[in-house]
Formats: C-alpha cells, sequence, structure tokens
C-alpha cells in the first residue's frame, strides 16, 4: 500500500510511501509529514511516559484498553485523540468512534479531526465526501461516527477503534455502554484490525468515573500512561512555552493546579482553597462576628463615589439566601455589607436586595439557576441604576465552573477582604474540590462561595469614571451671549 503526502510542508513536493507505517519512528514522522503534528517524546518526570509513546502503542493497539492521565489542556489530549483517529482513518482503514465526556466534547474531537484535513500533507483525495458534524467517510472504507454521551447512543456501533475524551466528566454507565462496542473487522485491504480503547482524561473527582476506571485498570492491568505539562513543554520537541505555564499558573487555585496540571491524586477530604489565603481574606483586624441567620452587617456605609457590586445566592429549598456586597473601587475588593438570611417567602428574601441595591447601587449578579424568571419579578431598580446592571446569571457546566475556579484564584492572590464572619469563614475553609466541582448528591456548594463567585464574575464590566473637576478655572465674562 502506497500514500503520497508532503515530504516539506509549505513546497508542493510530494513523496511515495512504500507501506503504512510499522514502528514507533516510521509512526512519528508519518504524522508529522501528513498531518503537520510533532508529538512530543522526551520524558521529563519519573513514572511519566512520553505523549507519543501513549499515541503508538494506541495506533498499533498494543493493549485492547489504555487509559490516559494527563495535564488539563496543557496535555494535549483532545489534540492528540483527533491525530490519532484521524491516522487510524487514513493507514488502517478503520471505523473509528468518538465520544466525550459530554455532546459537545465529542463534537469538539471530532471538529479537530475535520480541521487536520487542511494540512499541507493530507490526503485529501481519501475523502468520499465533505465531513460532517457527525461522521467522516472514506474511500478505503474508513469512517469516524461522534457519539452522543447516552447509552443509547453508544450502543450501536462496533468499531475497532473507540476514543473517549474527558471521561471524568462522563457518566459510568455510558463508558460502560460503549466499552462493550468494539469488534475486530478486516479491512479493505483483508487485514485484521485489533481493537483498541482509549480513555483519557484529567483526574477532577475524587469519587468520579476516572478514580473508579483507575481502579478498573490496576483489576484489569490496563496500562496507564501519565504526561504532564512538562512532557509537551520540553525545550527539544515540546508545544509549550514556560510563559504559557506560568500565566495559567497564576490563574487557577492552588488545590486545581496540584490535582489537574500536577496529577496528583485529587481527594475528597482535601481543602479546595489555600488555607493561608483565606485567611489573609477574612482578616480578624476588620472584626470578628458570627455572621449569624437574619442578622445585617455593616462594614462601611454607602458613599456615591464608590463603585459597588453584590452577589446572590438564593436559598431555594433547605439552603441561606447570601446577599455579599464589595467596594470595587481598587483592589482589593473589600467587602462593605453582608446578610445571610433562611429561607423565607421570595417577595421578603428579594426584598432584601432591594434594600441593599438601594443603599449601594452599583451592579447585582444572582443566581437564576431553576428559578426562571421569579425573582426578577420582584427586582426594584433603583433610580441611577441600569437595568442591564442586575443579571441574573445560571450557575451550570462550564459556567460554573470556570466562575468558582476564577473566585478562588481571586481569593488566593488575596484580591478581596472581608472581616473575620465566622460561618462565611468556615465554609471557605472547609470547603472540598468535591464540594465544588463535583455537582454529586453527596456534595453541596457553599451558598457564601457561590455569592462571591457571582459578584467576582462581575469583575470585568463597566465601571464608572469621574472626571476630575478643575478647581483653578475662573473666567470673569461668560462666552454665551443670550438674546442677541
Amino acid at each position: 500500500m502506497a500514500t503520497k503526502i508532503d515530504s516539506r510542508p509549505g513546497t508542493g513536493q510530494k513523496f511515495v510511501l512504500s507501506r503504512w507505517p510499522q514502528t514507533n519512528e516510521e509512526l512519528w514522522w508519518w504524522v508529522r509529514a501528513t498531518w503537520g503534528v510533532t508529538i512530543p517524546r522526551q520524558v521529563v518526570c519519573p513514572g511519566h511516559v512520553s505523549p507519543f509513546d501513549a499515541f503508538a502503542d494506541a495506533y498499533f493497539a498494543r493493549n485492547s484498553v489504555a487509559v490516559w492521565k494527563a495535564s488539563r489542556g496543557f496535555g494535549g489530549k483532545t489534540q492528540l485523540l483527533s491525530i490519532l483517529g484521524m491516522s487510524e482513518l487514513v493507514s488502517l482503514g478503520a471505523f473509528v468512534t468518538i465520544l466525550g465526556g459530554s455532546g459537545a466534547q465529542s463534537l469538539r474531537v471530532h471538529e479537530t479531526m475535520t480541521e487536520a484535513w487542511y494540512s499541507l500533507g493530507a490526503p485529501r483525495e481519501l475523502l468520499a465526501k465533505d465531513p460532517t458534524k457527525f461522521d467522516t467517510f472514506l474511500t478505503n472504507g474508513a469512517k469516524a461516527r461522534t457519539l452522543m454521551a447516552s447509552t443509547a447512543s453508544v450502543r450501536g456501533p462496533h468499531p475497532q477503534r473507540m476514543r473517549l475524551d474527558e471521561i471524568d466528566e462522563m457518566e459510568l454507565k455510558v463508558l460502560e455502554s460503549a466499552q462493550g462496542q468494539p469488534m475486530r473487522k478486516k479491512n479493505k485491504d483483508g487485514v485484521l484490525l485489533e481493537t483498541n480503547t482509549v480513555m483519557s482524561s484529567t483526574h477532577q473527582y475524587s469519587d468520579g468515573t476516572m478514580s473508579k476506571i483507575l481502579k478498573r485498570a490496576e483489576a484489569q492491568n490496563w496500562p496507564v500512561y501519565n504526561w504532564c505539562f512538562r512532557e509537551t513543554s520540553n525545550p527539544i520537541d515540546g508545544w509549550l512555552s514556560e510563559d504559557e505555564i506560568e500565566r495559567k499558573r497564576g490563574e487557577i487555585p492552588i488545590s486545581m493546579w496540584d490535582s489537574e496540571y500536577e496529577l496528583q491524586e485529587p481527594s475528597f477530604e482535601g481543602r479546595a482553597i489555600d488555607g493561608d489565603s483565606i485567611d489573609a481574606m477574612f482578616n480578624p483586624a476588620w472584626g470578628v462576628v458570627e455572621g449569624g441567620e437574619g442578622k445585617y452587617i455593616e462594614v462601611e456605609a454607602p458613599n456615591r463615589d464608590r463603585d459597588y457590586v453584590t452577589g446572590v445566592d438564593w436559598a431555594k429549598h433547605r439552603d441561606y439566601t447570601i446577599i455579599w456586597t464589595f467596594d470595587t473601587t481598587k483592589e482589593p475588593w473589600r467587602t462593605v455589607a453582608f446578610e445571610r438570611i433562611n429561607r423565607r417567602p421570595w417577595p421578603m428574601m428579594v426584598g432584601r436586595l432591594n434594600e441593599r441595591l438601594a443603599m449601594y447601587g452599583g451592579k447585582v449578579a444572582h443566581d437564576a439557576t431553576g428559578i426562571g424568571s421569579v425573582v426578577d419579578d420582584y427586582i426594584v431598580v433603583p433610580r441611577g441604576v441600569r437595568p442591564q446592571d442586575v443579571k441574573a446569571v445560571i450557575m451550570a457546566g462550564k459556567n460554573r465552573s470556570d466562575m468558582i475556579t476564577n473566585y478562588i484564584s481571586a481569593i488566593e492572590k488575596r484580591l478581596l477582604v472581608a472581616p473575620r464572619i465566622t460561618t462565611v469563614y468556615d465554609e471557605h475553609r472547609f470547603a472540598t474540590p468535591d464540594d465544588l466541582y463535583n455537582g454529586s448528591s453527596s456534595s453541596h456548594l457553599p451558598d457564601s462561595i457561590a455569592a462571591g463567585a457571582l459578584a467576582w464574575s462581575l469583575r470585568n464590566t463597566w465601571r464608572r469614571i469621574s472626571a476630575p473637576v478643575v478647581l483653578t478655572m475662573q473666567r470673569d465674562v461668560s462666552p454665551w451671549k443670550i438674546g442677541e
């Protein structure tokens, strides 16, 4: 079997291979020439592998099942799965299915695969027709299909290669339904293709799907390939820069960096926020108060020359309503008012926000998840506040995770301060990663963290700019001529 590929990207020159790749070395060069992708081959950390080692073992189906555990974003898992799938389509004539932790993630992998056809060395002549959102068909009999994250979607096809991305976001029952589907089959050239399943993910949740699969891998003797950002940023063939790594390190919480980038085990009992940073935020020098139910705390009186933001987390069942106001005129943001009240009738709870908004003005972000427009019907926008400055936020999915991550990062950068409100201090101090990100029945996002995250989500929005008043300007005669 022969194929034409670009020998030198940008030159238009071609050469012909007499066979498809049969060794790791041949595969590495073929991928580079065909897709224009240099996959790192250097091992940096003890106990890790290079991304290419994992890639090659999957391509050659040296094991029926393999688990990839790599750094979030920096590990390049989605890109590697995409190029792996494309290589198997073109060179093996395989049937490849793609399943992500969500339908959107599945489509993202297939979209990345589709983009590879625009590489200079890509053999576009093999396309039977233009790829769709869900399928790719080649003239050699190969096909790729995107599966939705449901048991019904994954039970139908029988691929030779199954590529699962971000399994820690996937329901275990969906993964298990998909796992039995791969079957060996001969391609158009009569070559029997072995099955191979790759389960790829960042390890985020202590009791999530990835934790269960890692235990299963140990019992079933499945290989687990670990690599972190140090492998993908190595100076020889890495694709990351040190500047990019350091910028990301400064954007996320310490606990998240440890588990999702350094590949440390997530801990159910572990603290989600750095303890020293929490102590610095809730500074007892500003005062120590319990923050009991129904106790309104005013740290600073309203001042119309200041900018304010209020975050509100509504009590929906047994939770507390938190109304937390910050002076955002400059960093660090200062807590100026706080209230924590039990679940009460909506007009009463929203009435507390109306009072706060009438006093301080500024901007408001409140959690509208699951309550529709019921709150909006009761909010009274006072004079001087624009209706668009009262924002209803749906805290769900990626938006929820990003808001919480940004808020924790702000705490650890010492960008917020408050009195030592003991109820709030304890909620922050004892919050676990499971509480913040898992969303399982056993976890609960602390109300004050939700309110703080909502407030911080408005950090880059409009702020009032006051024009300076020039006191030295004097004019004896008015320049305006009226009635002449």
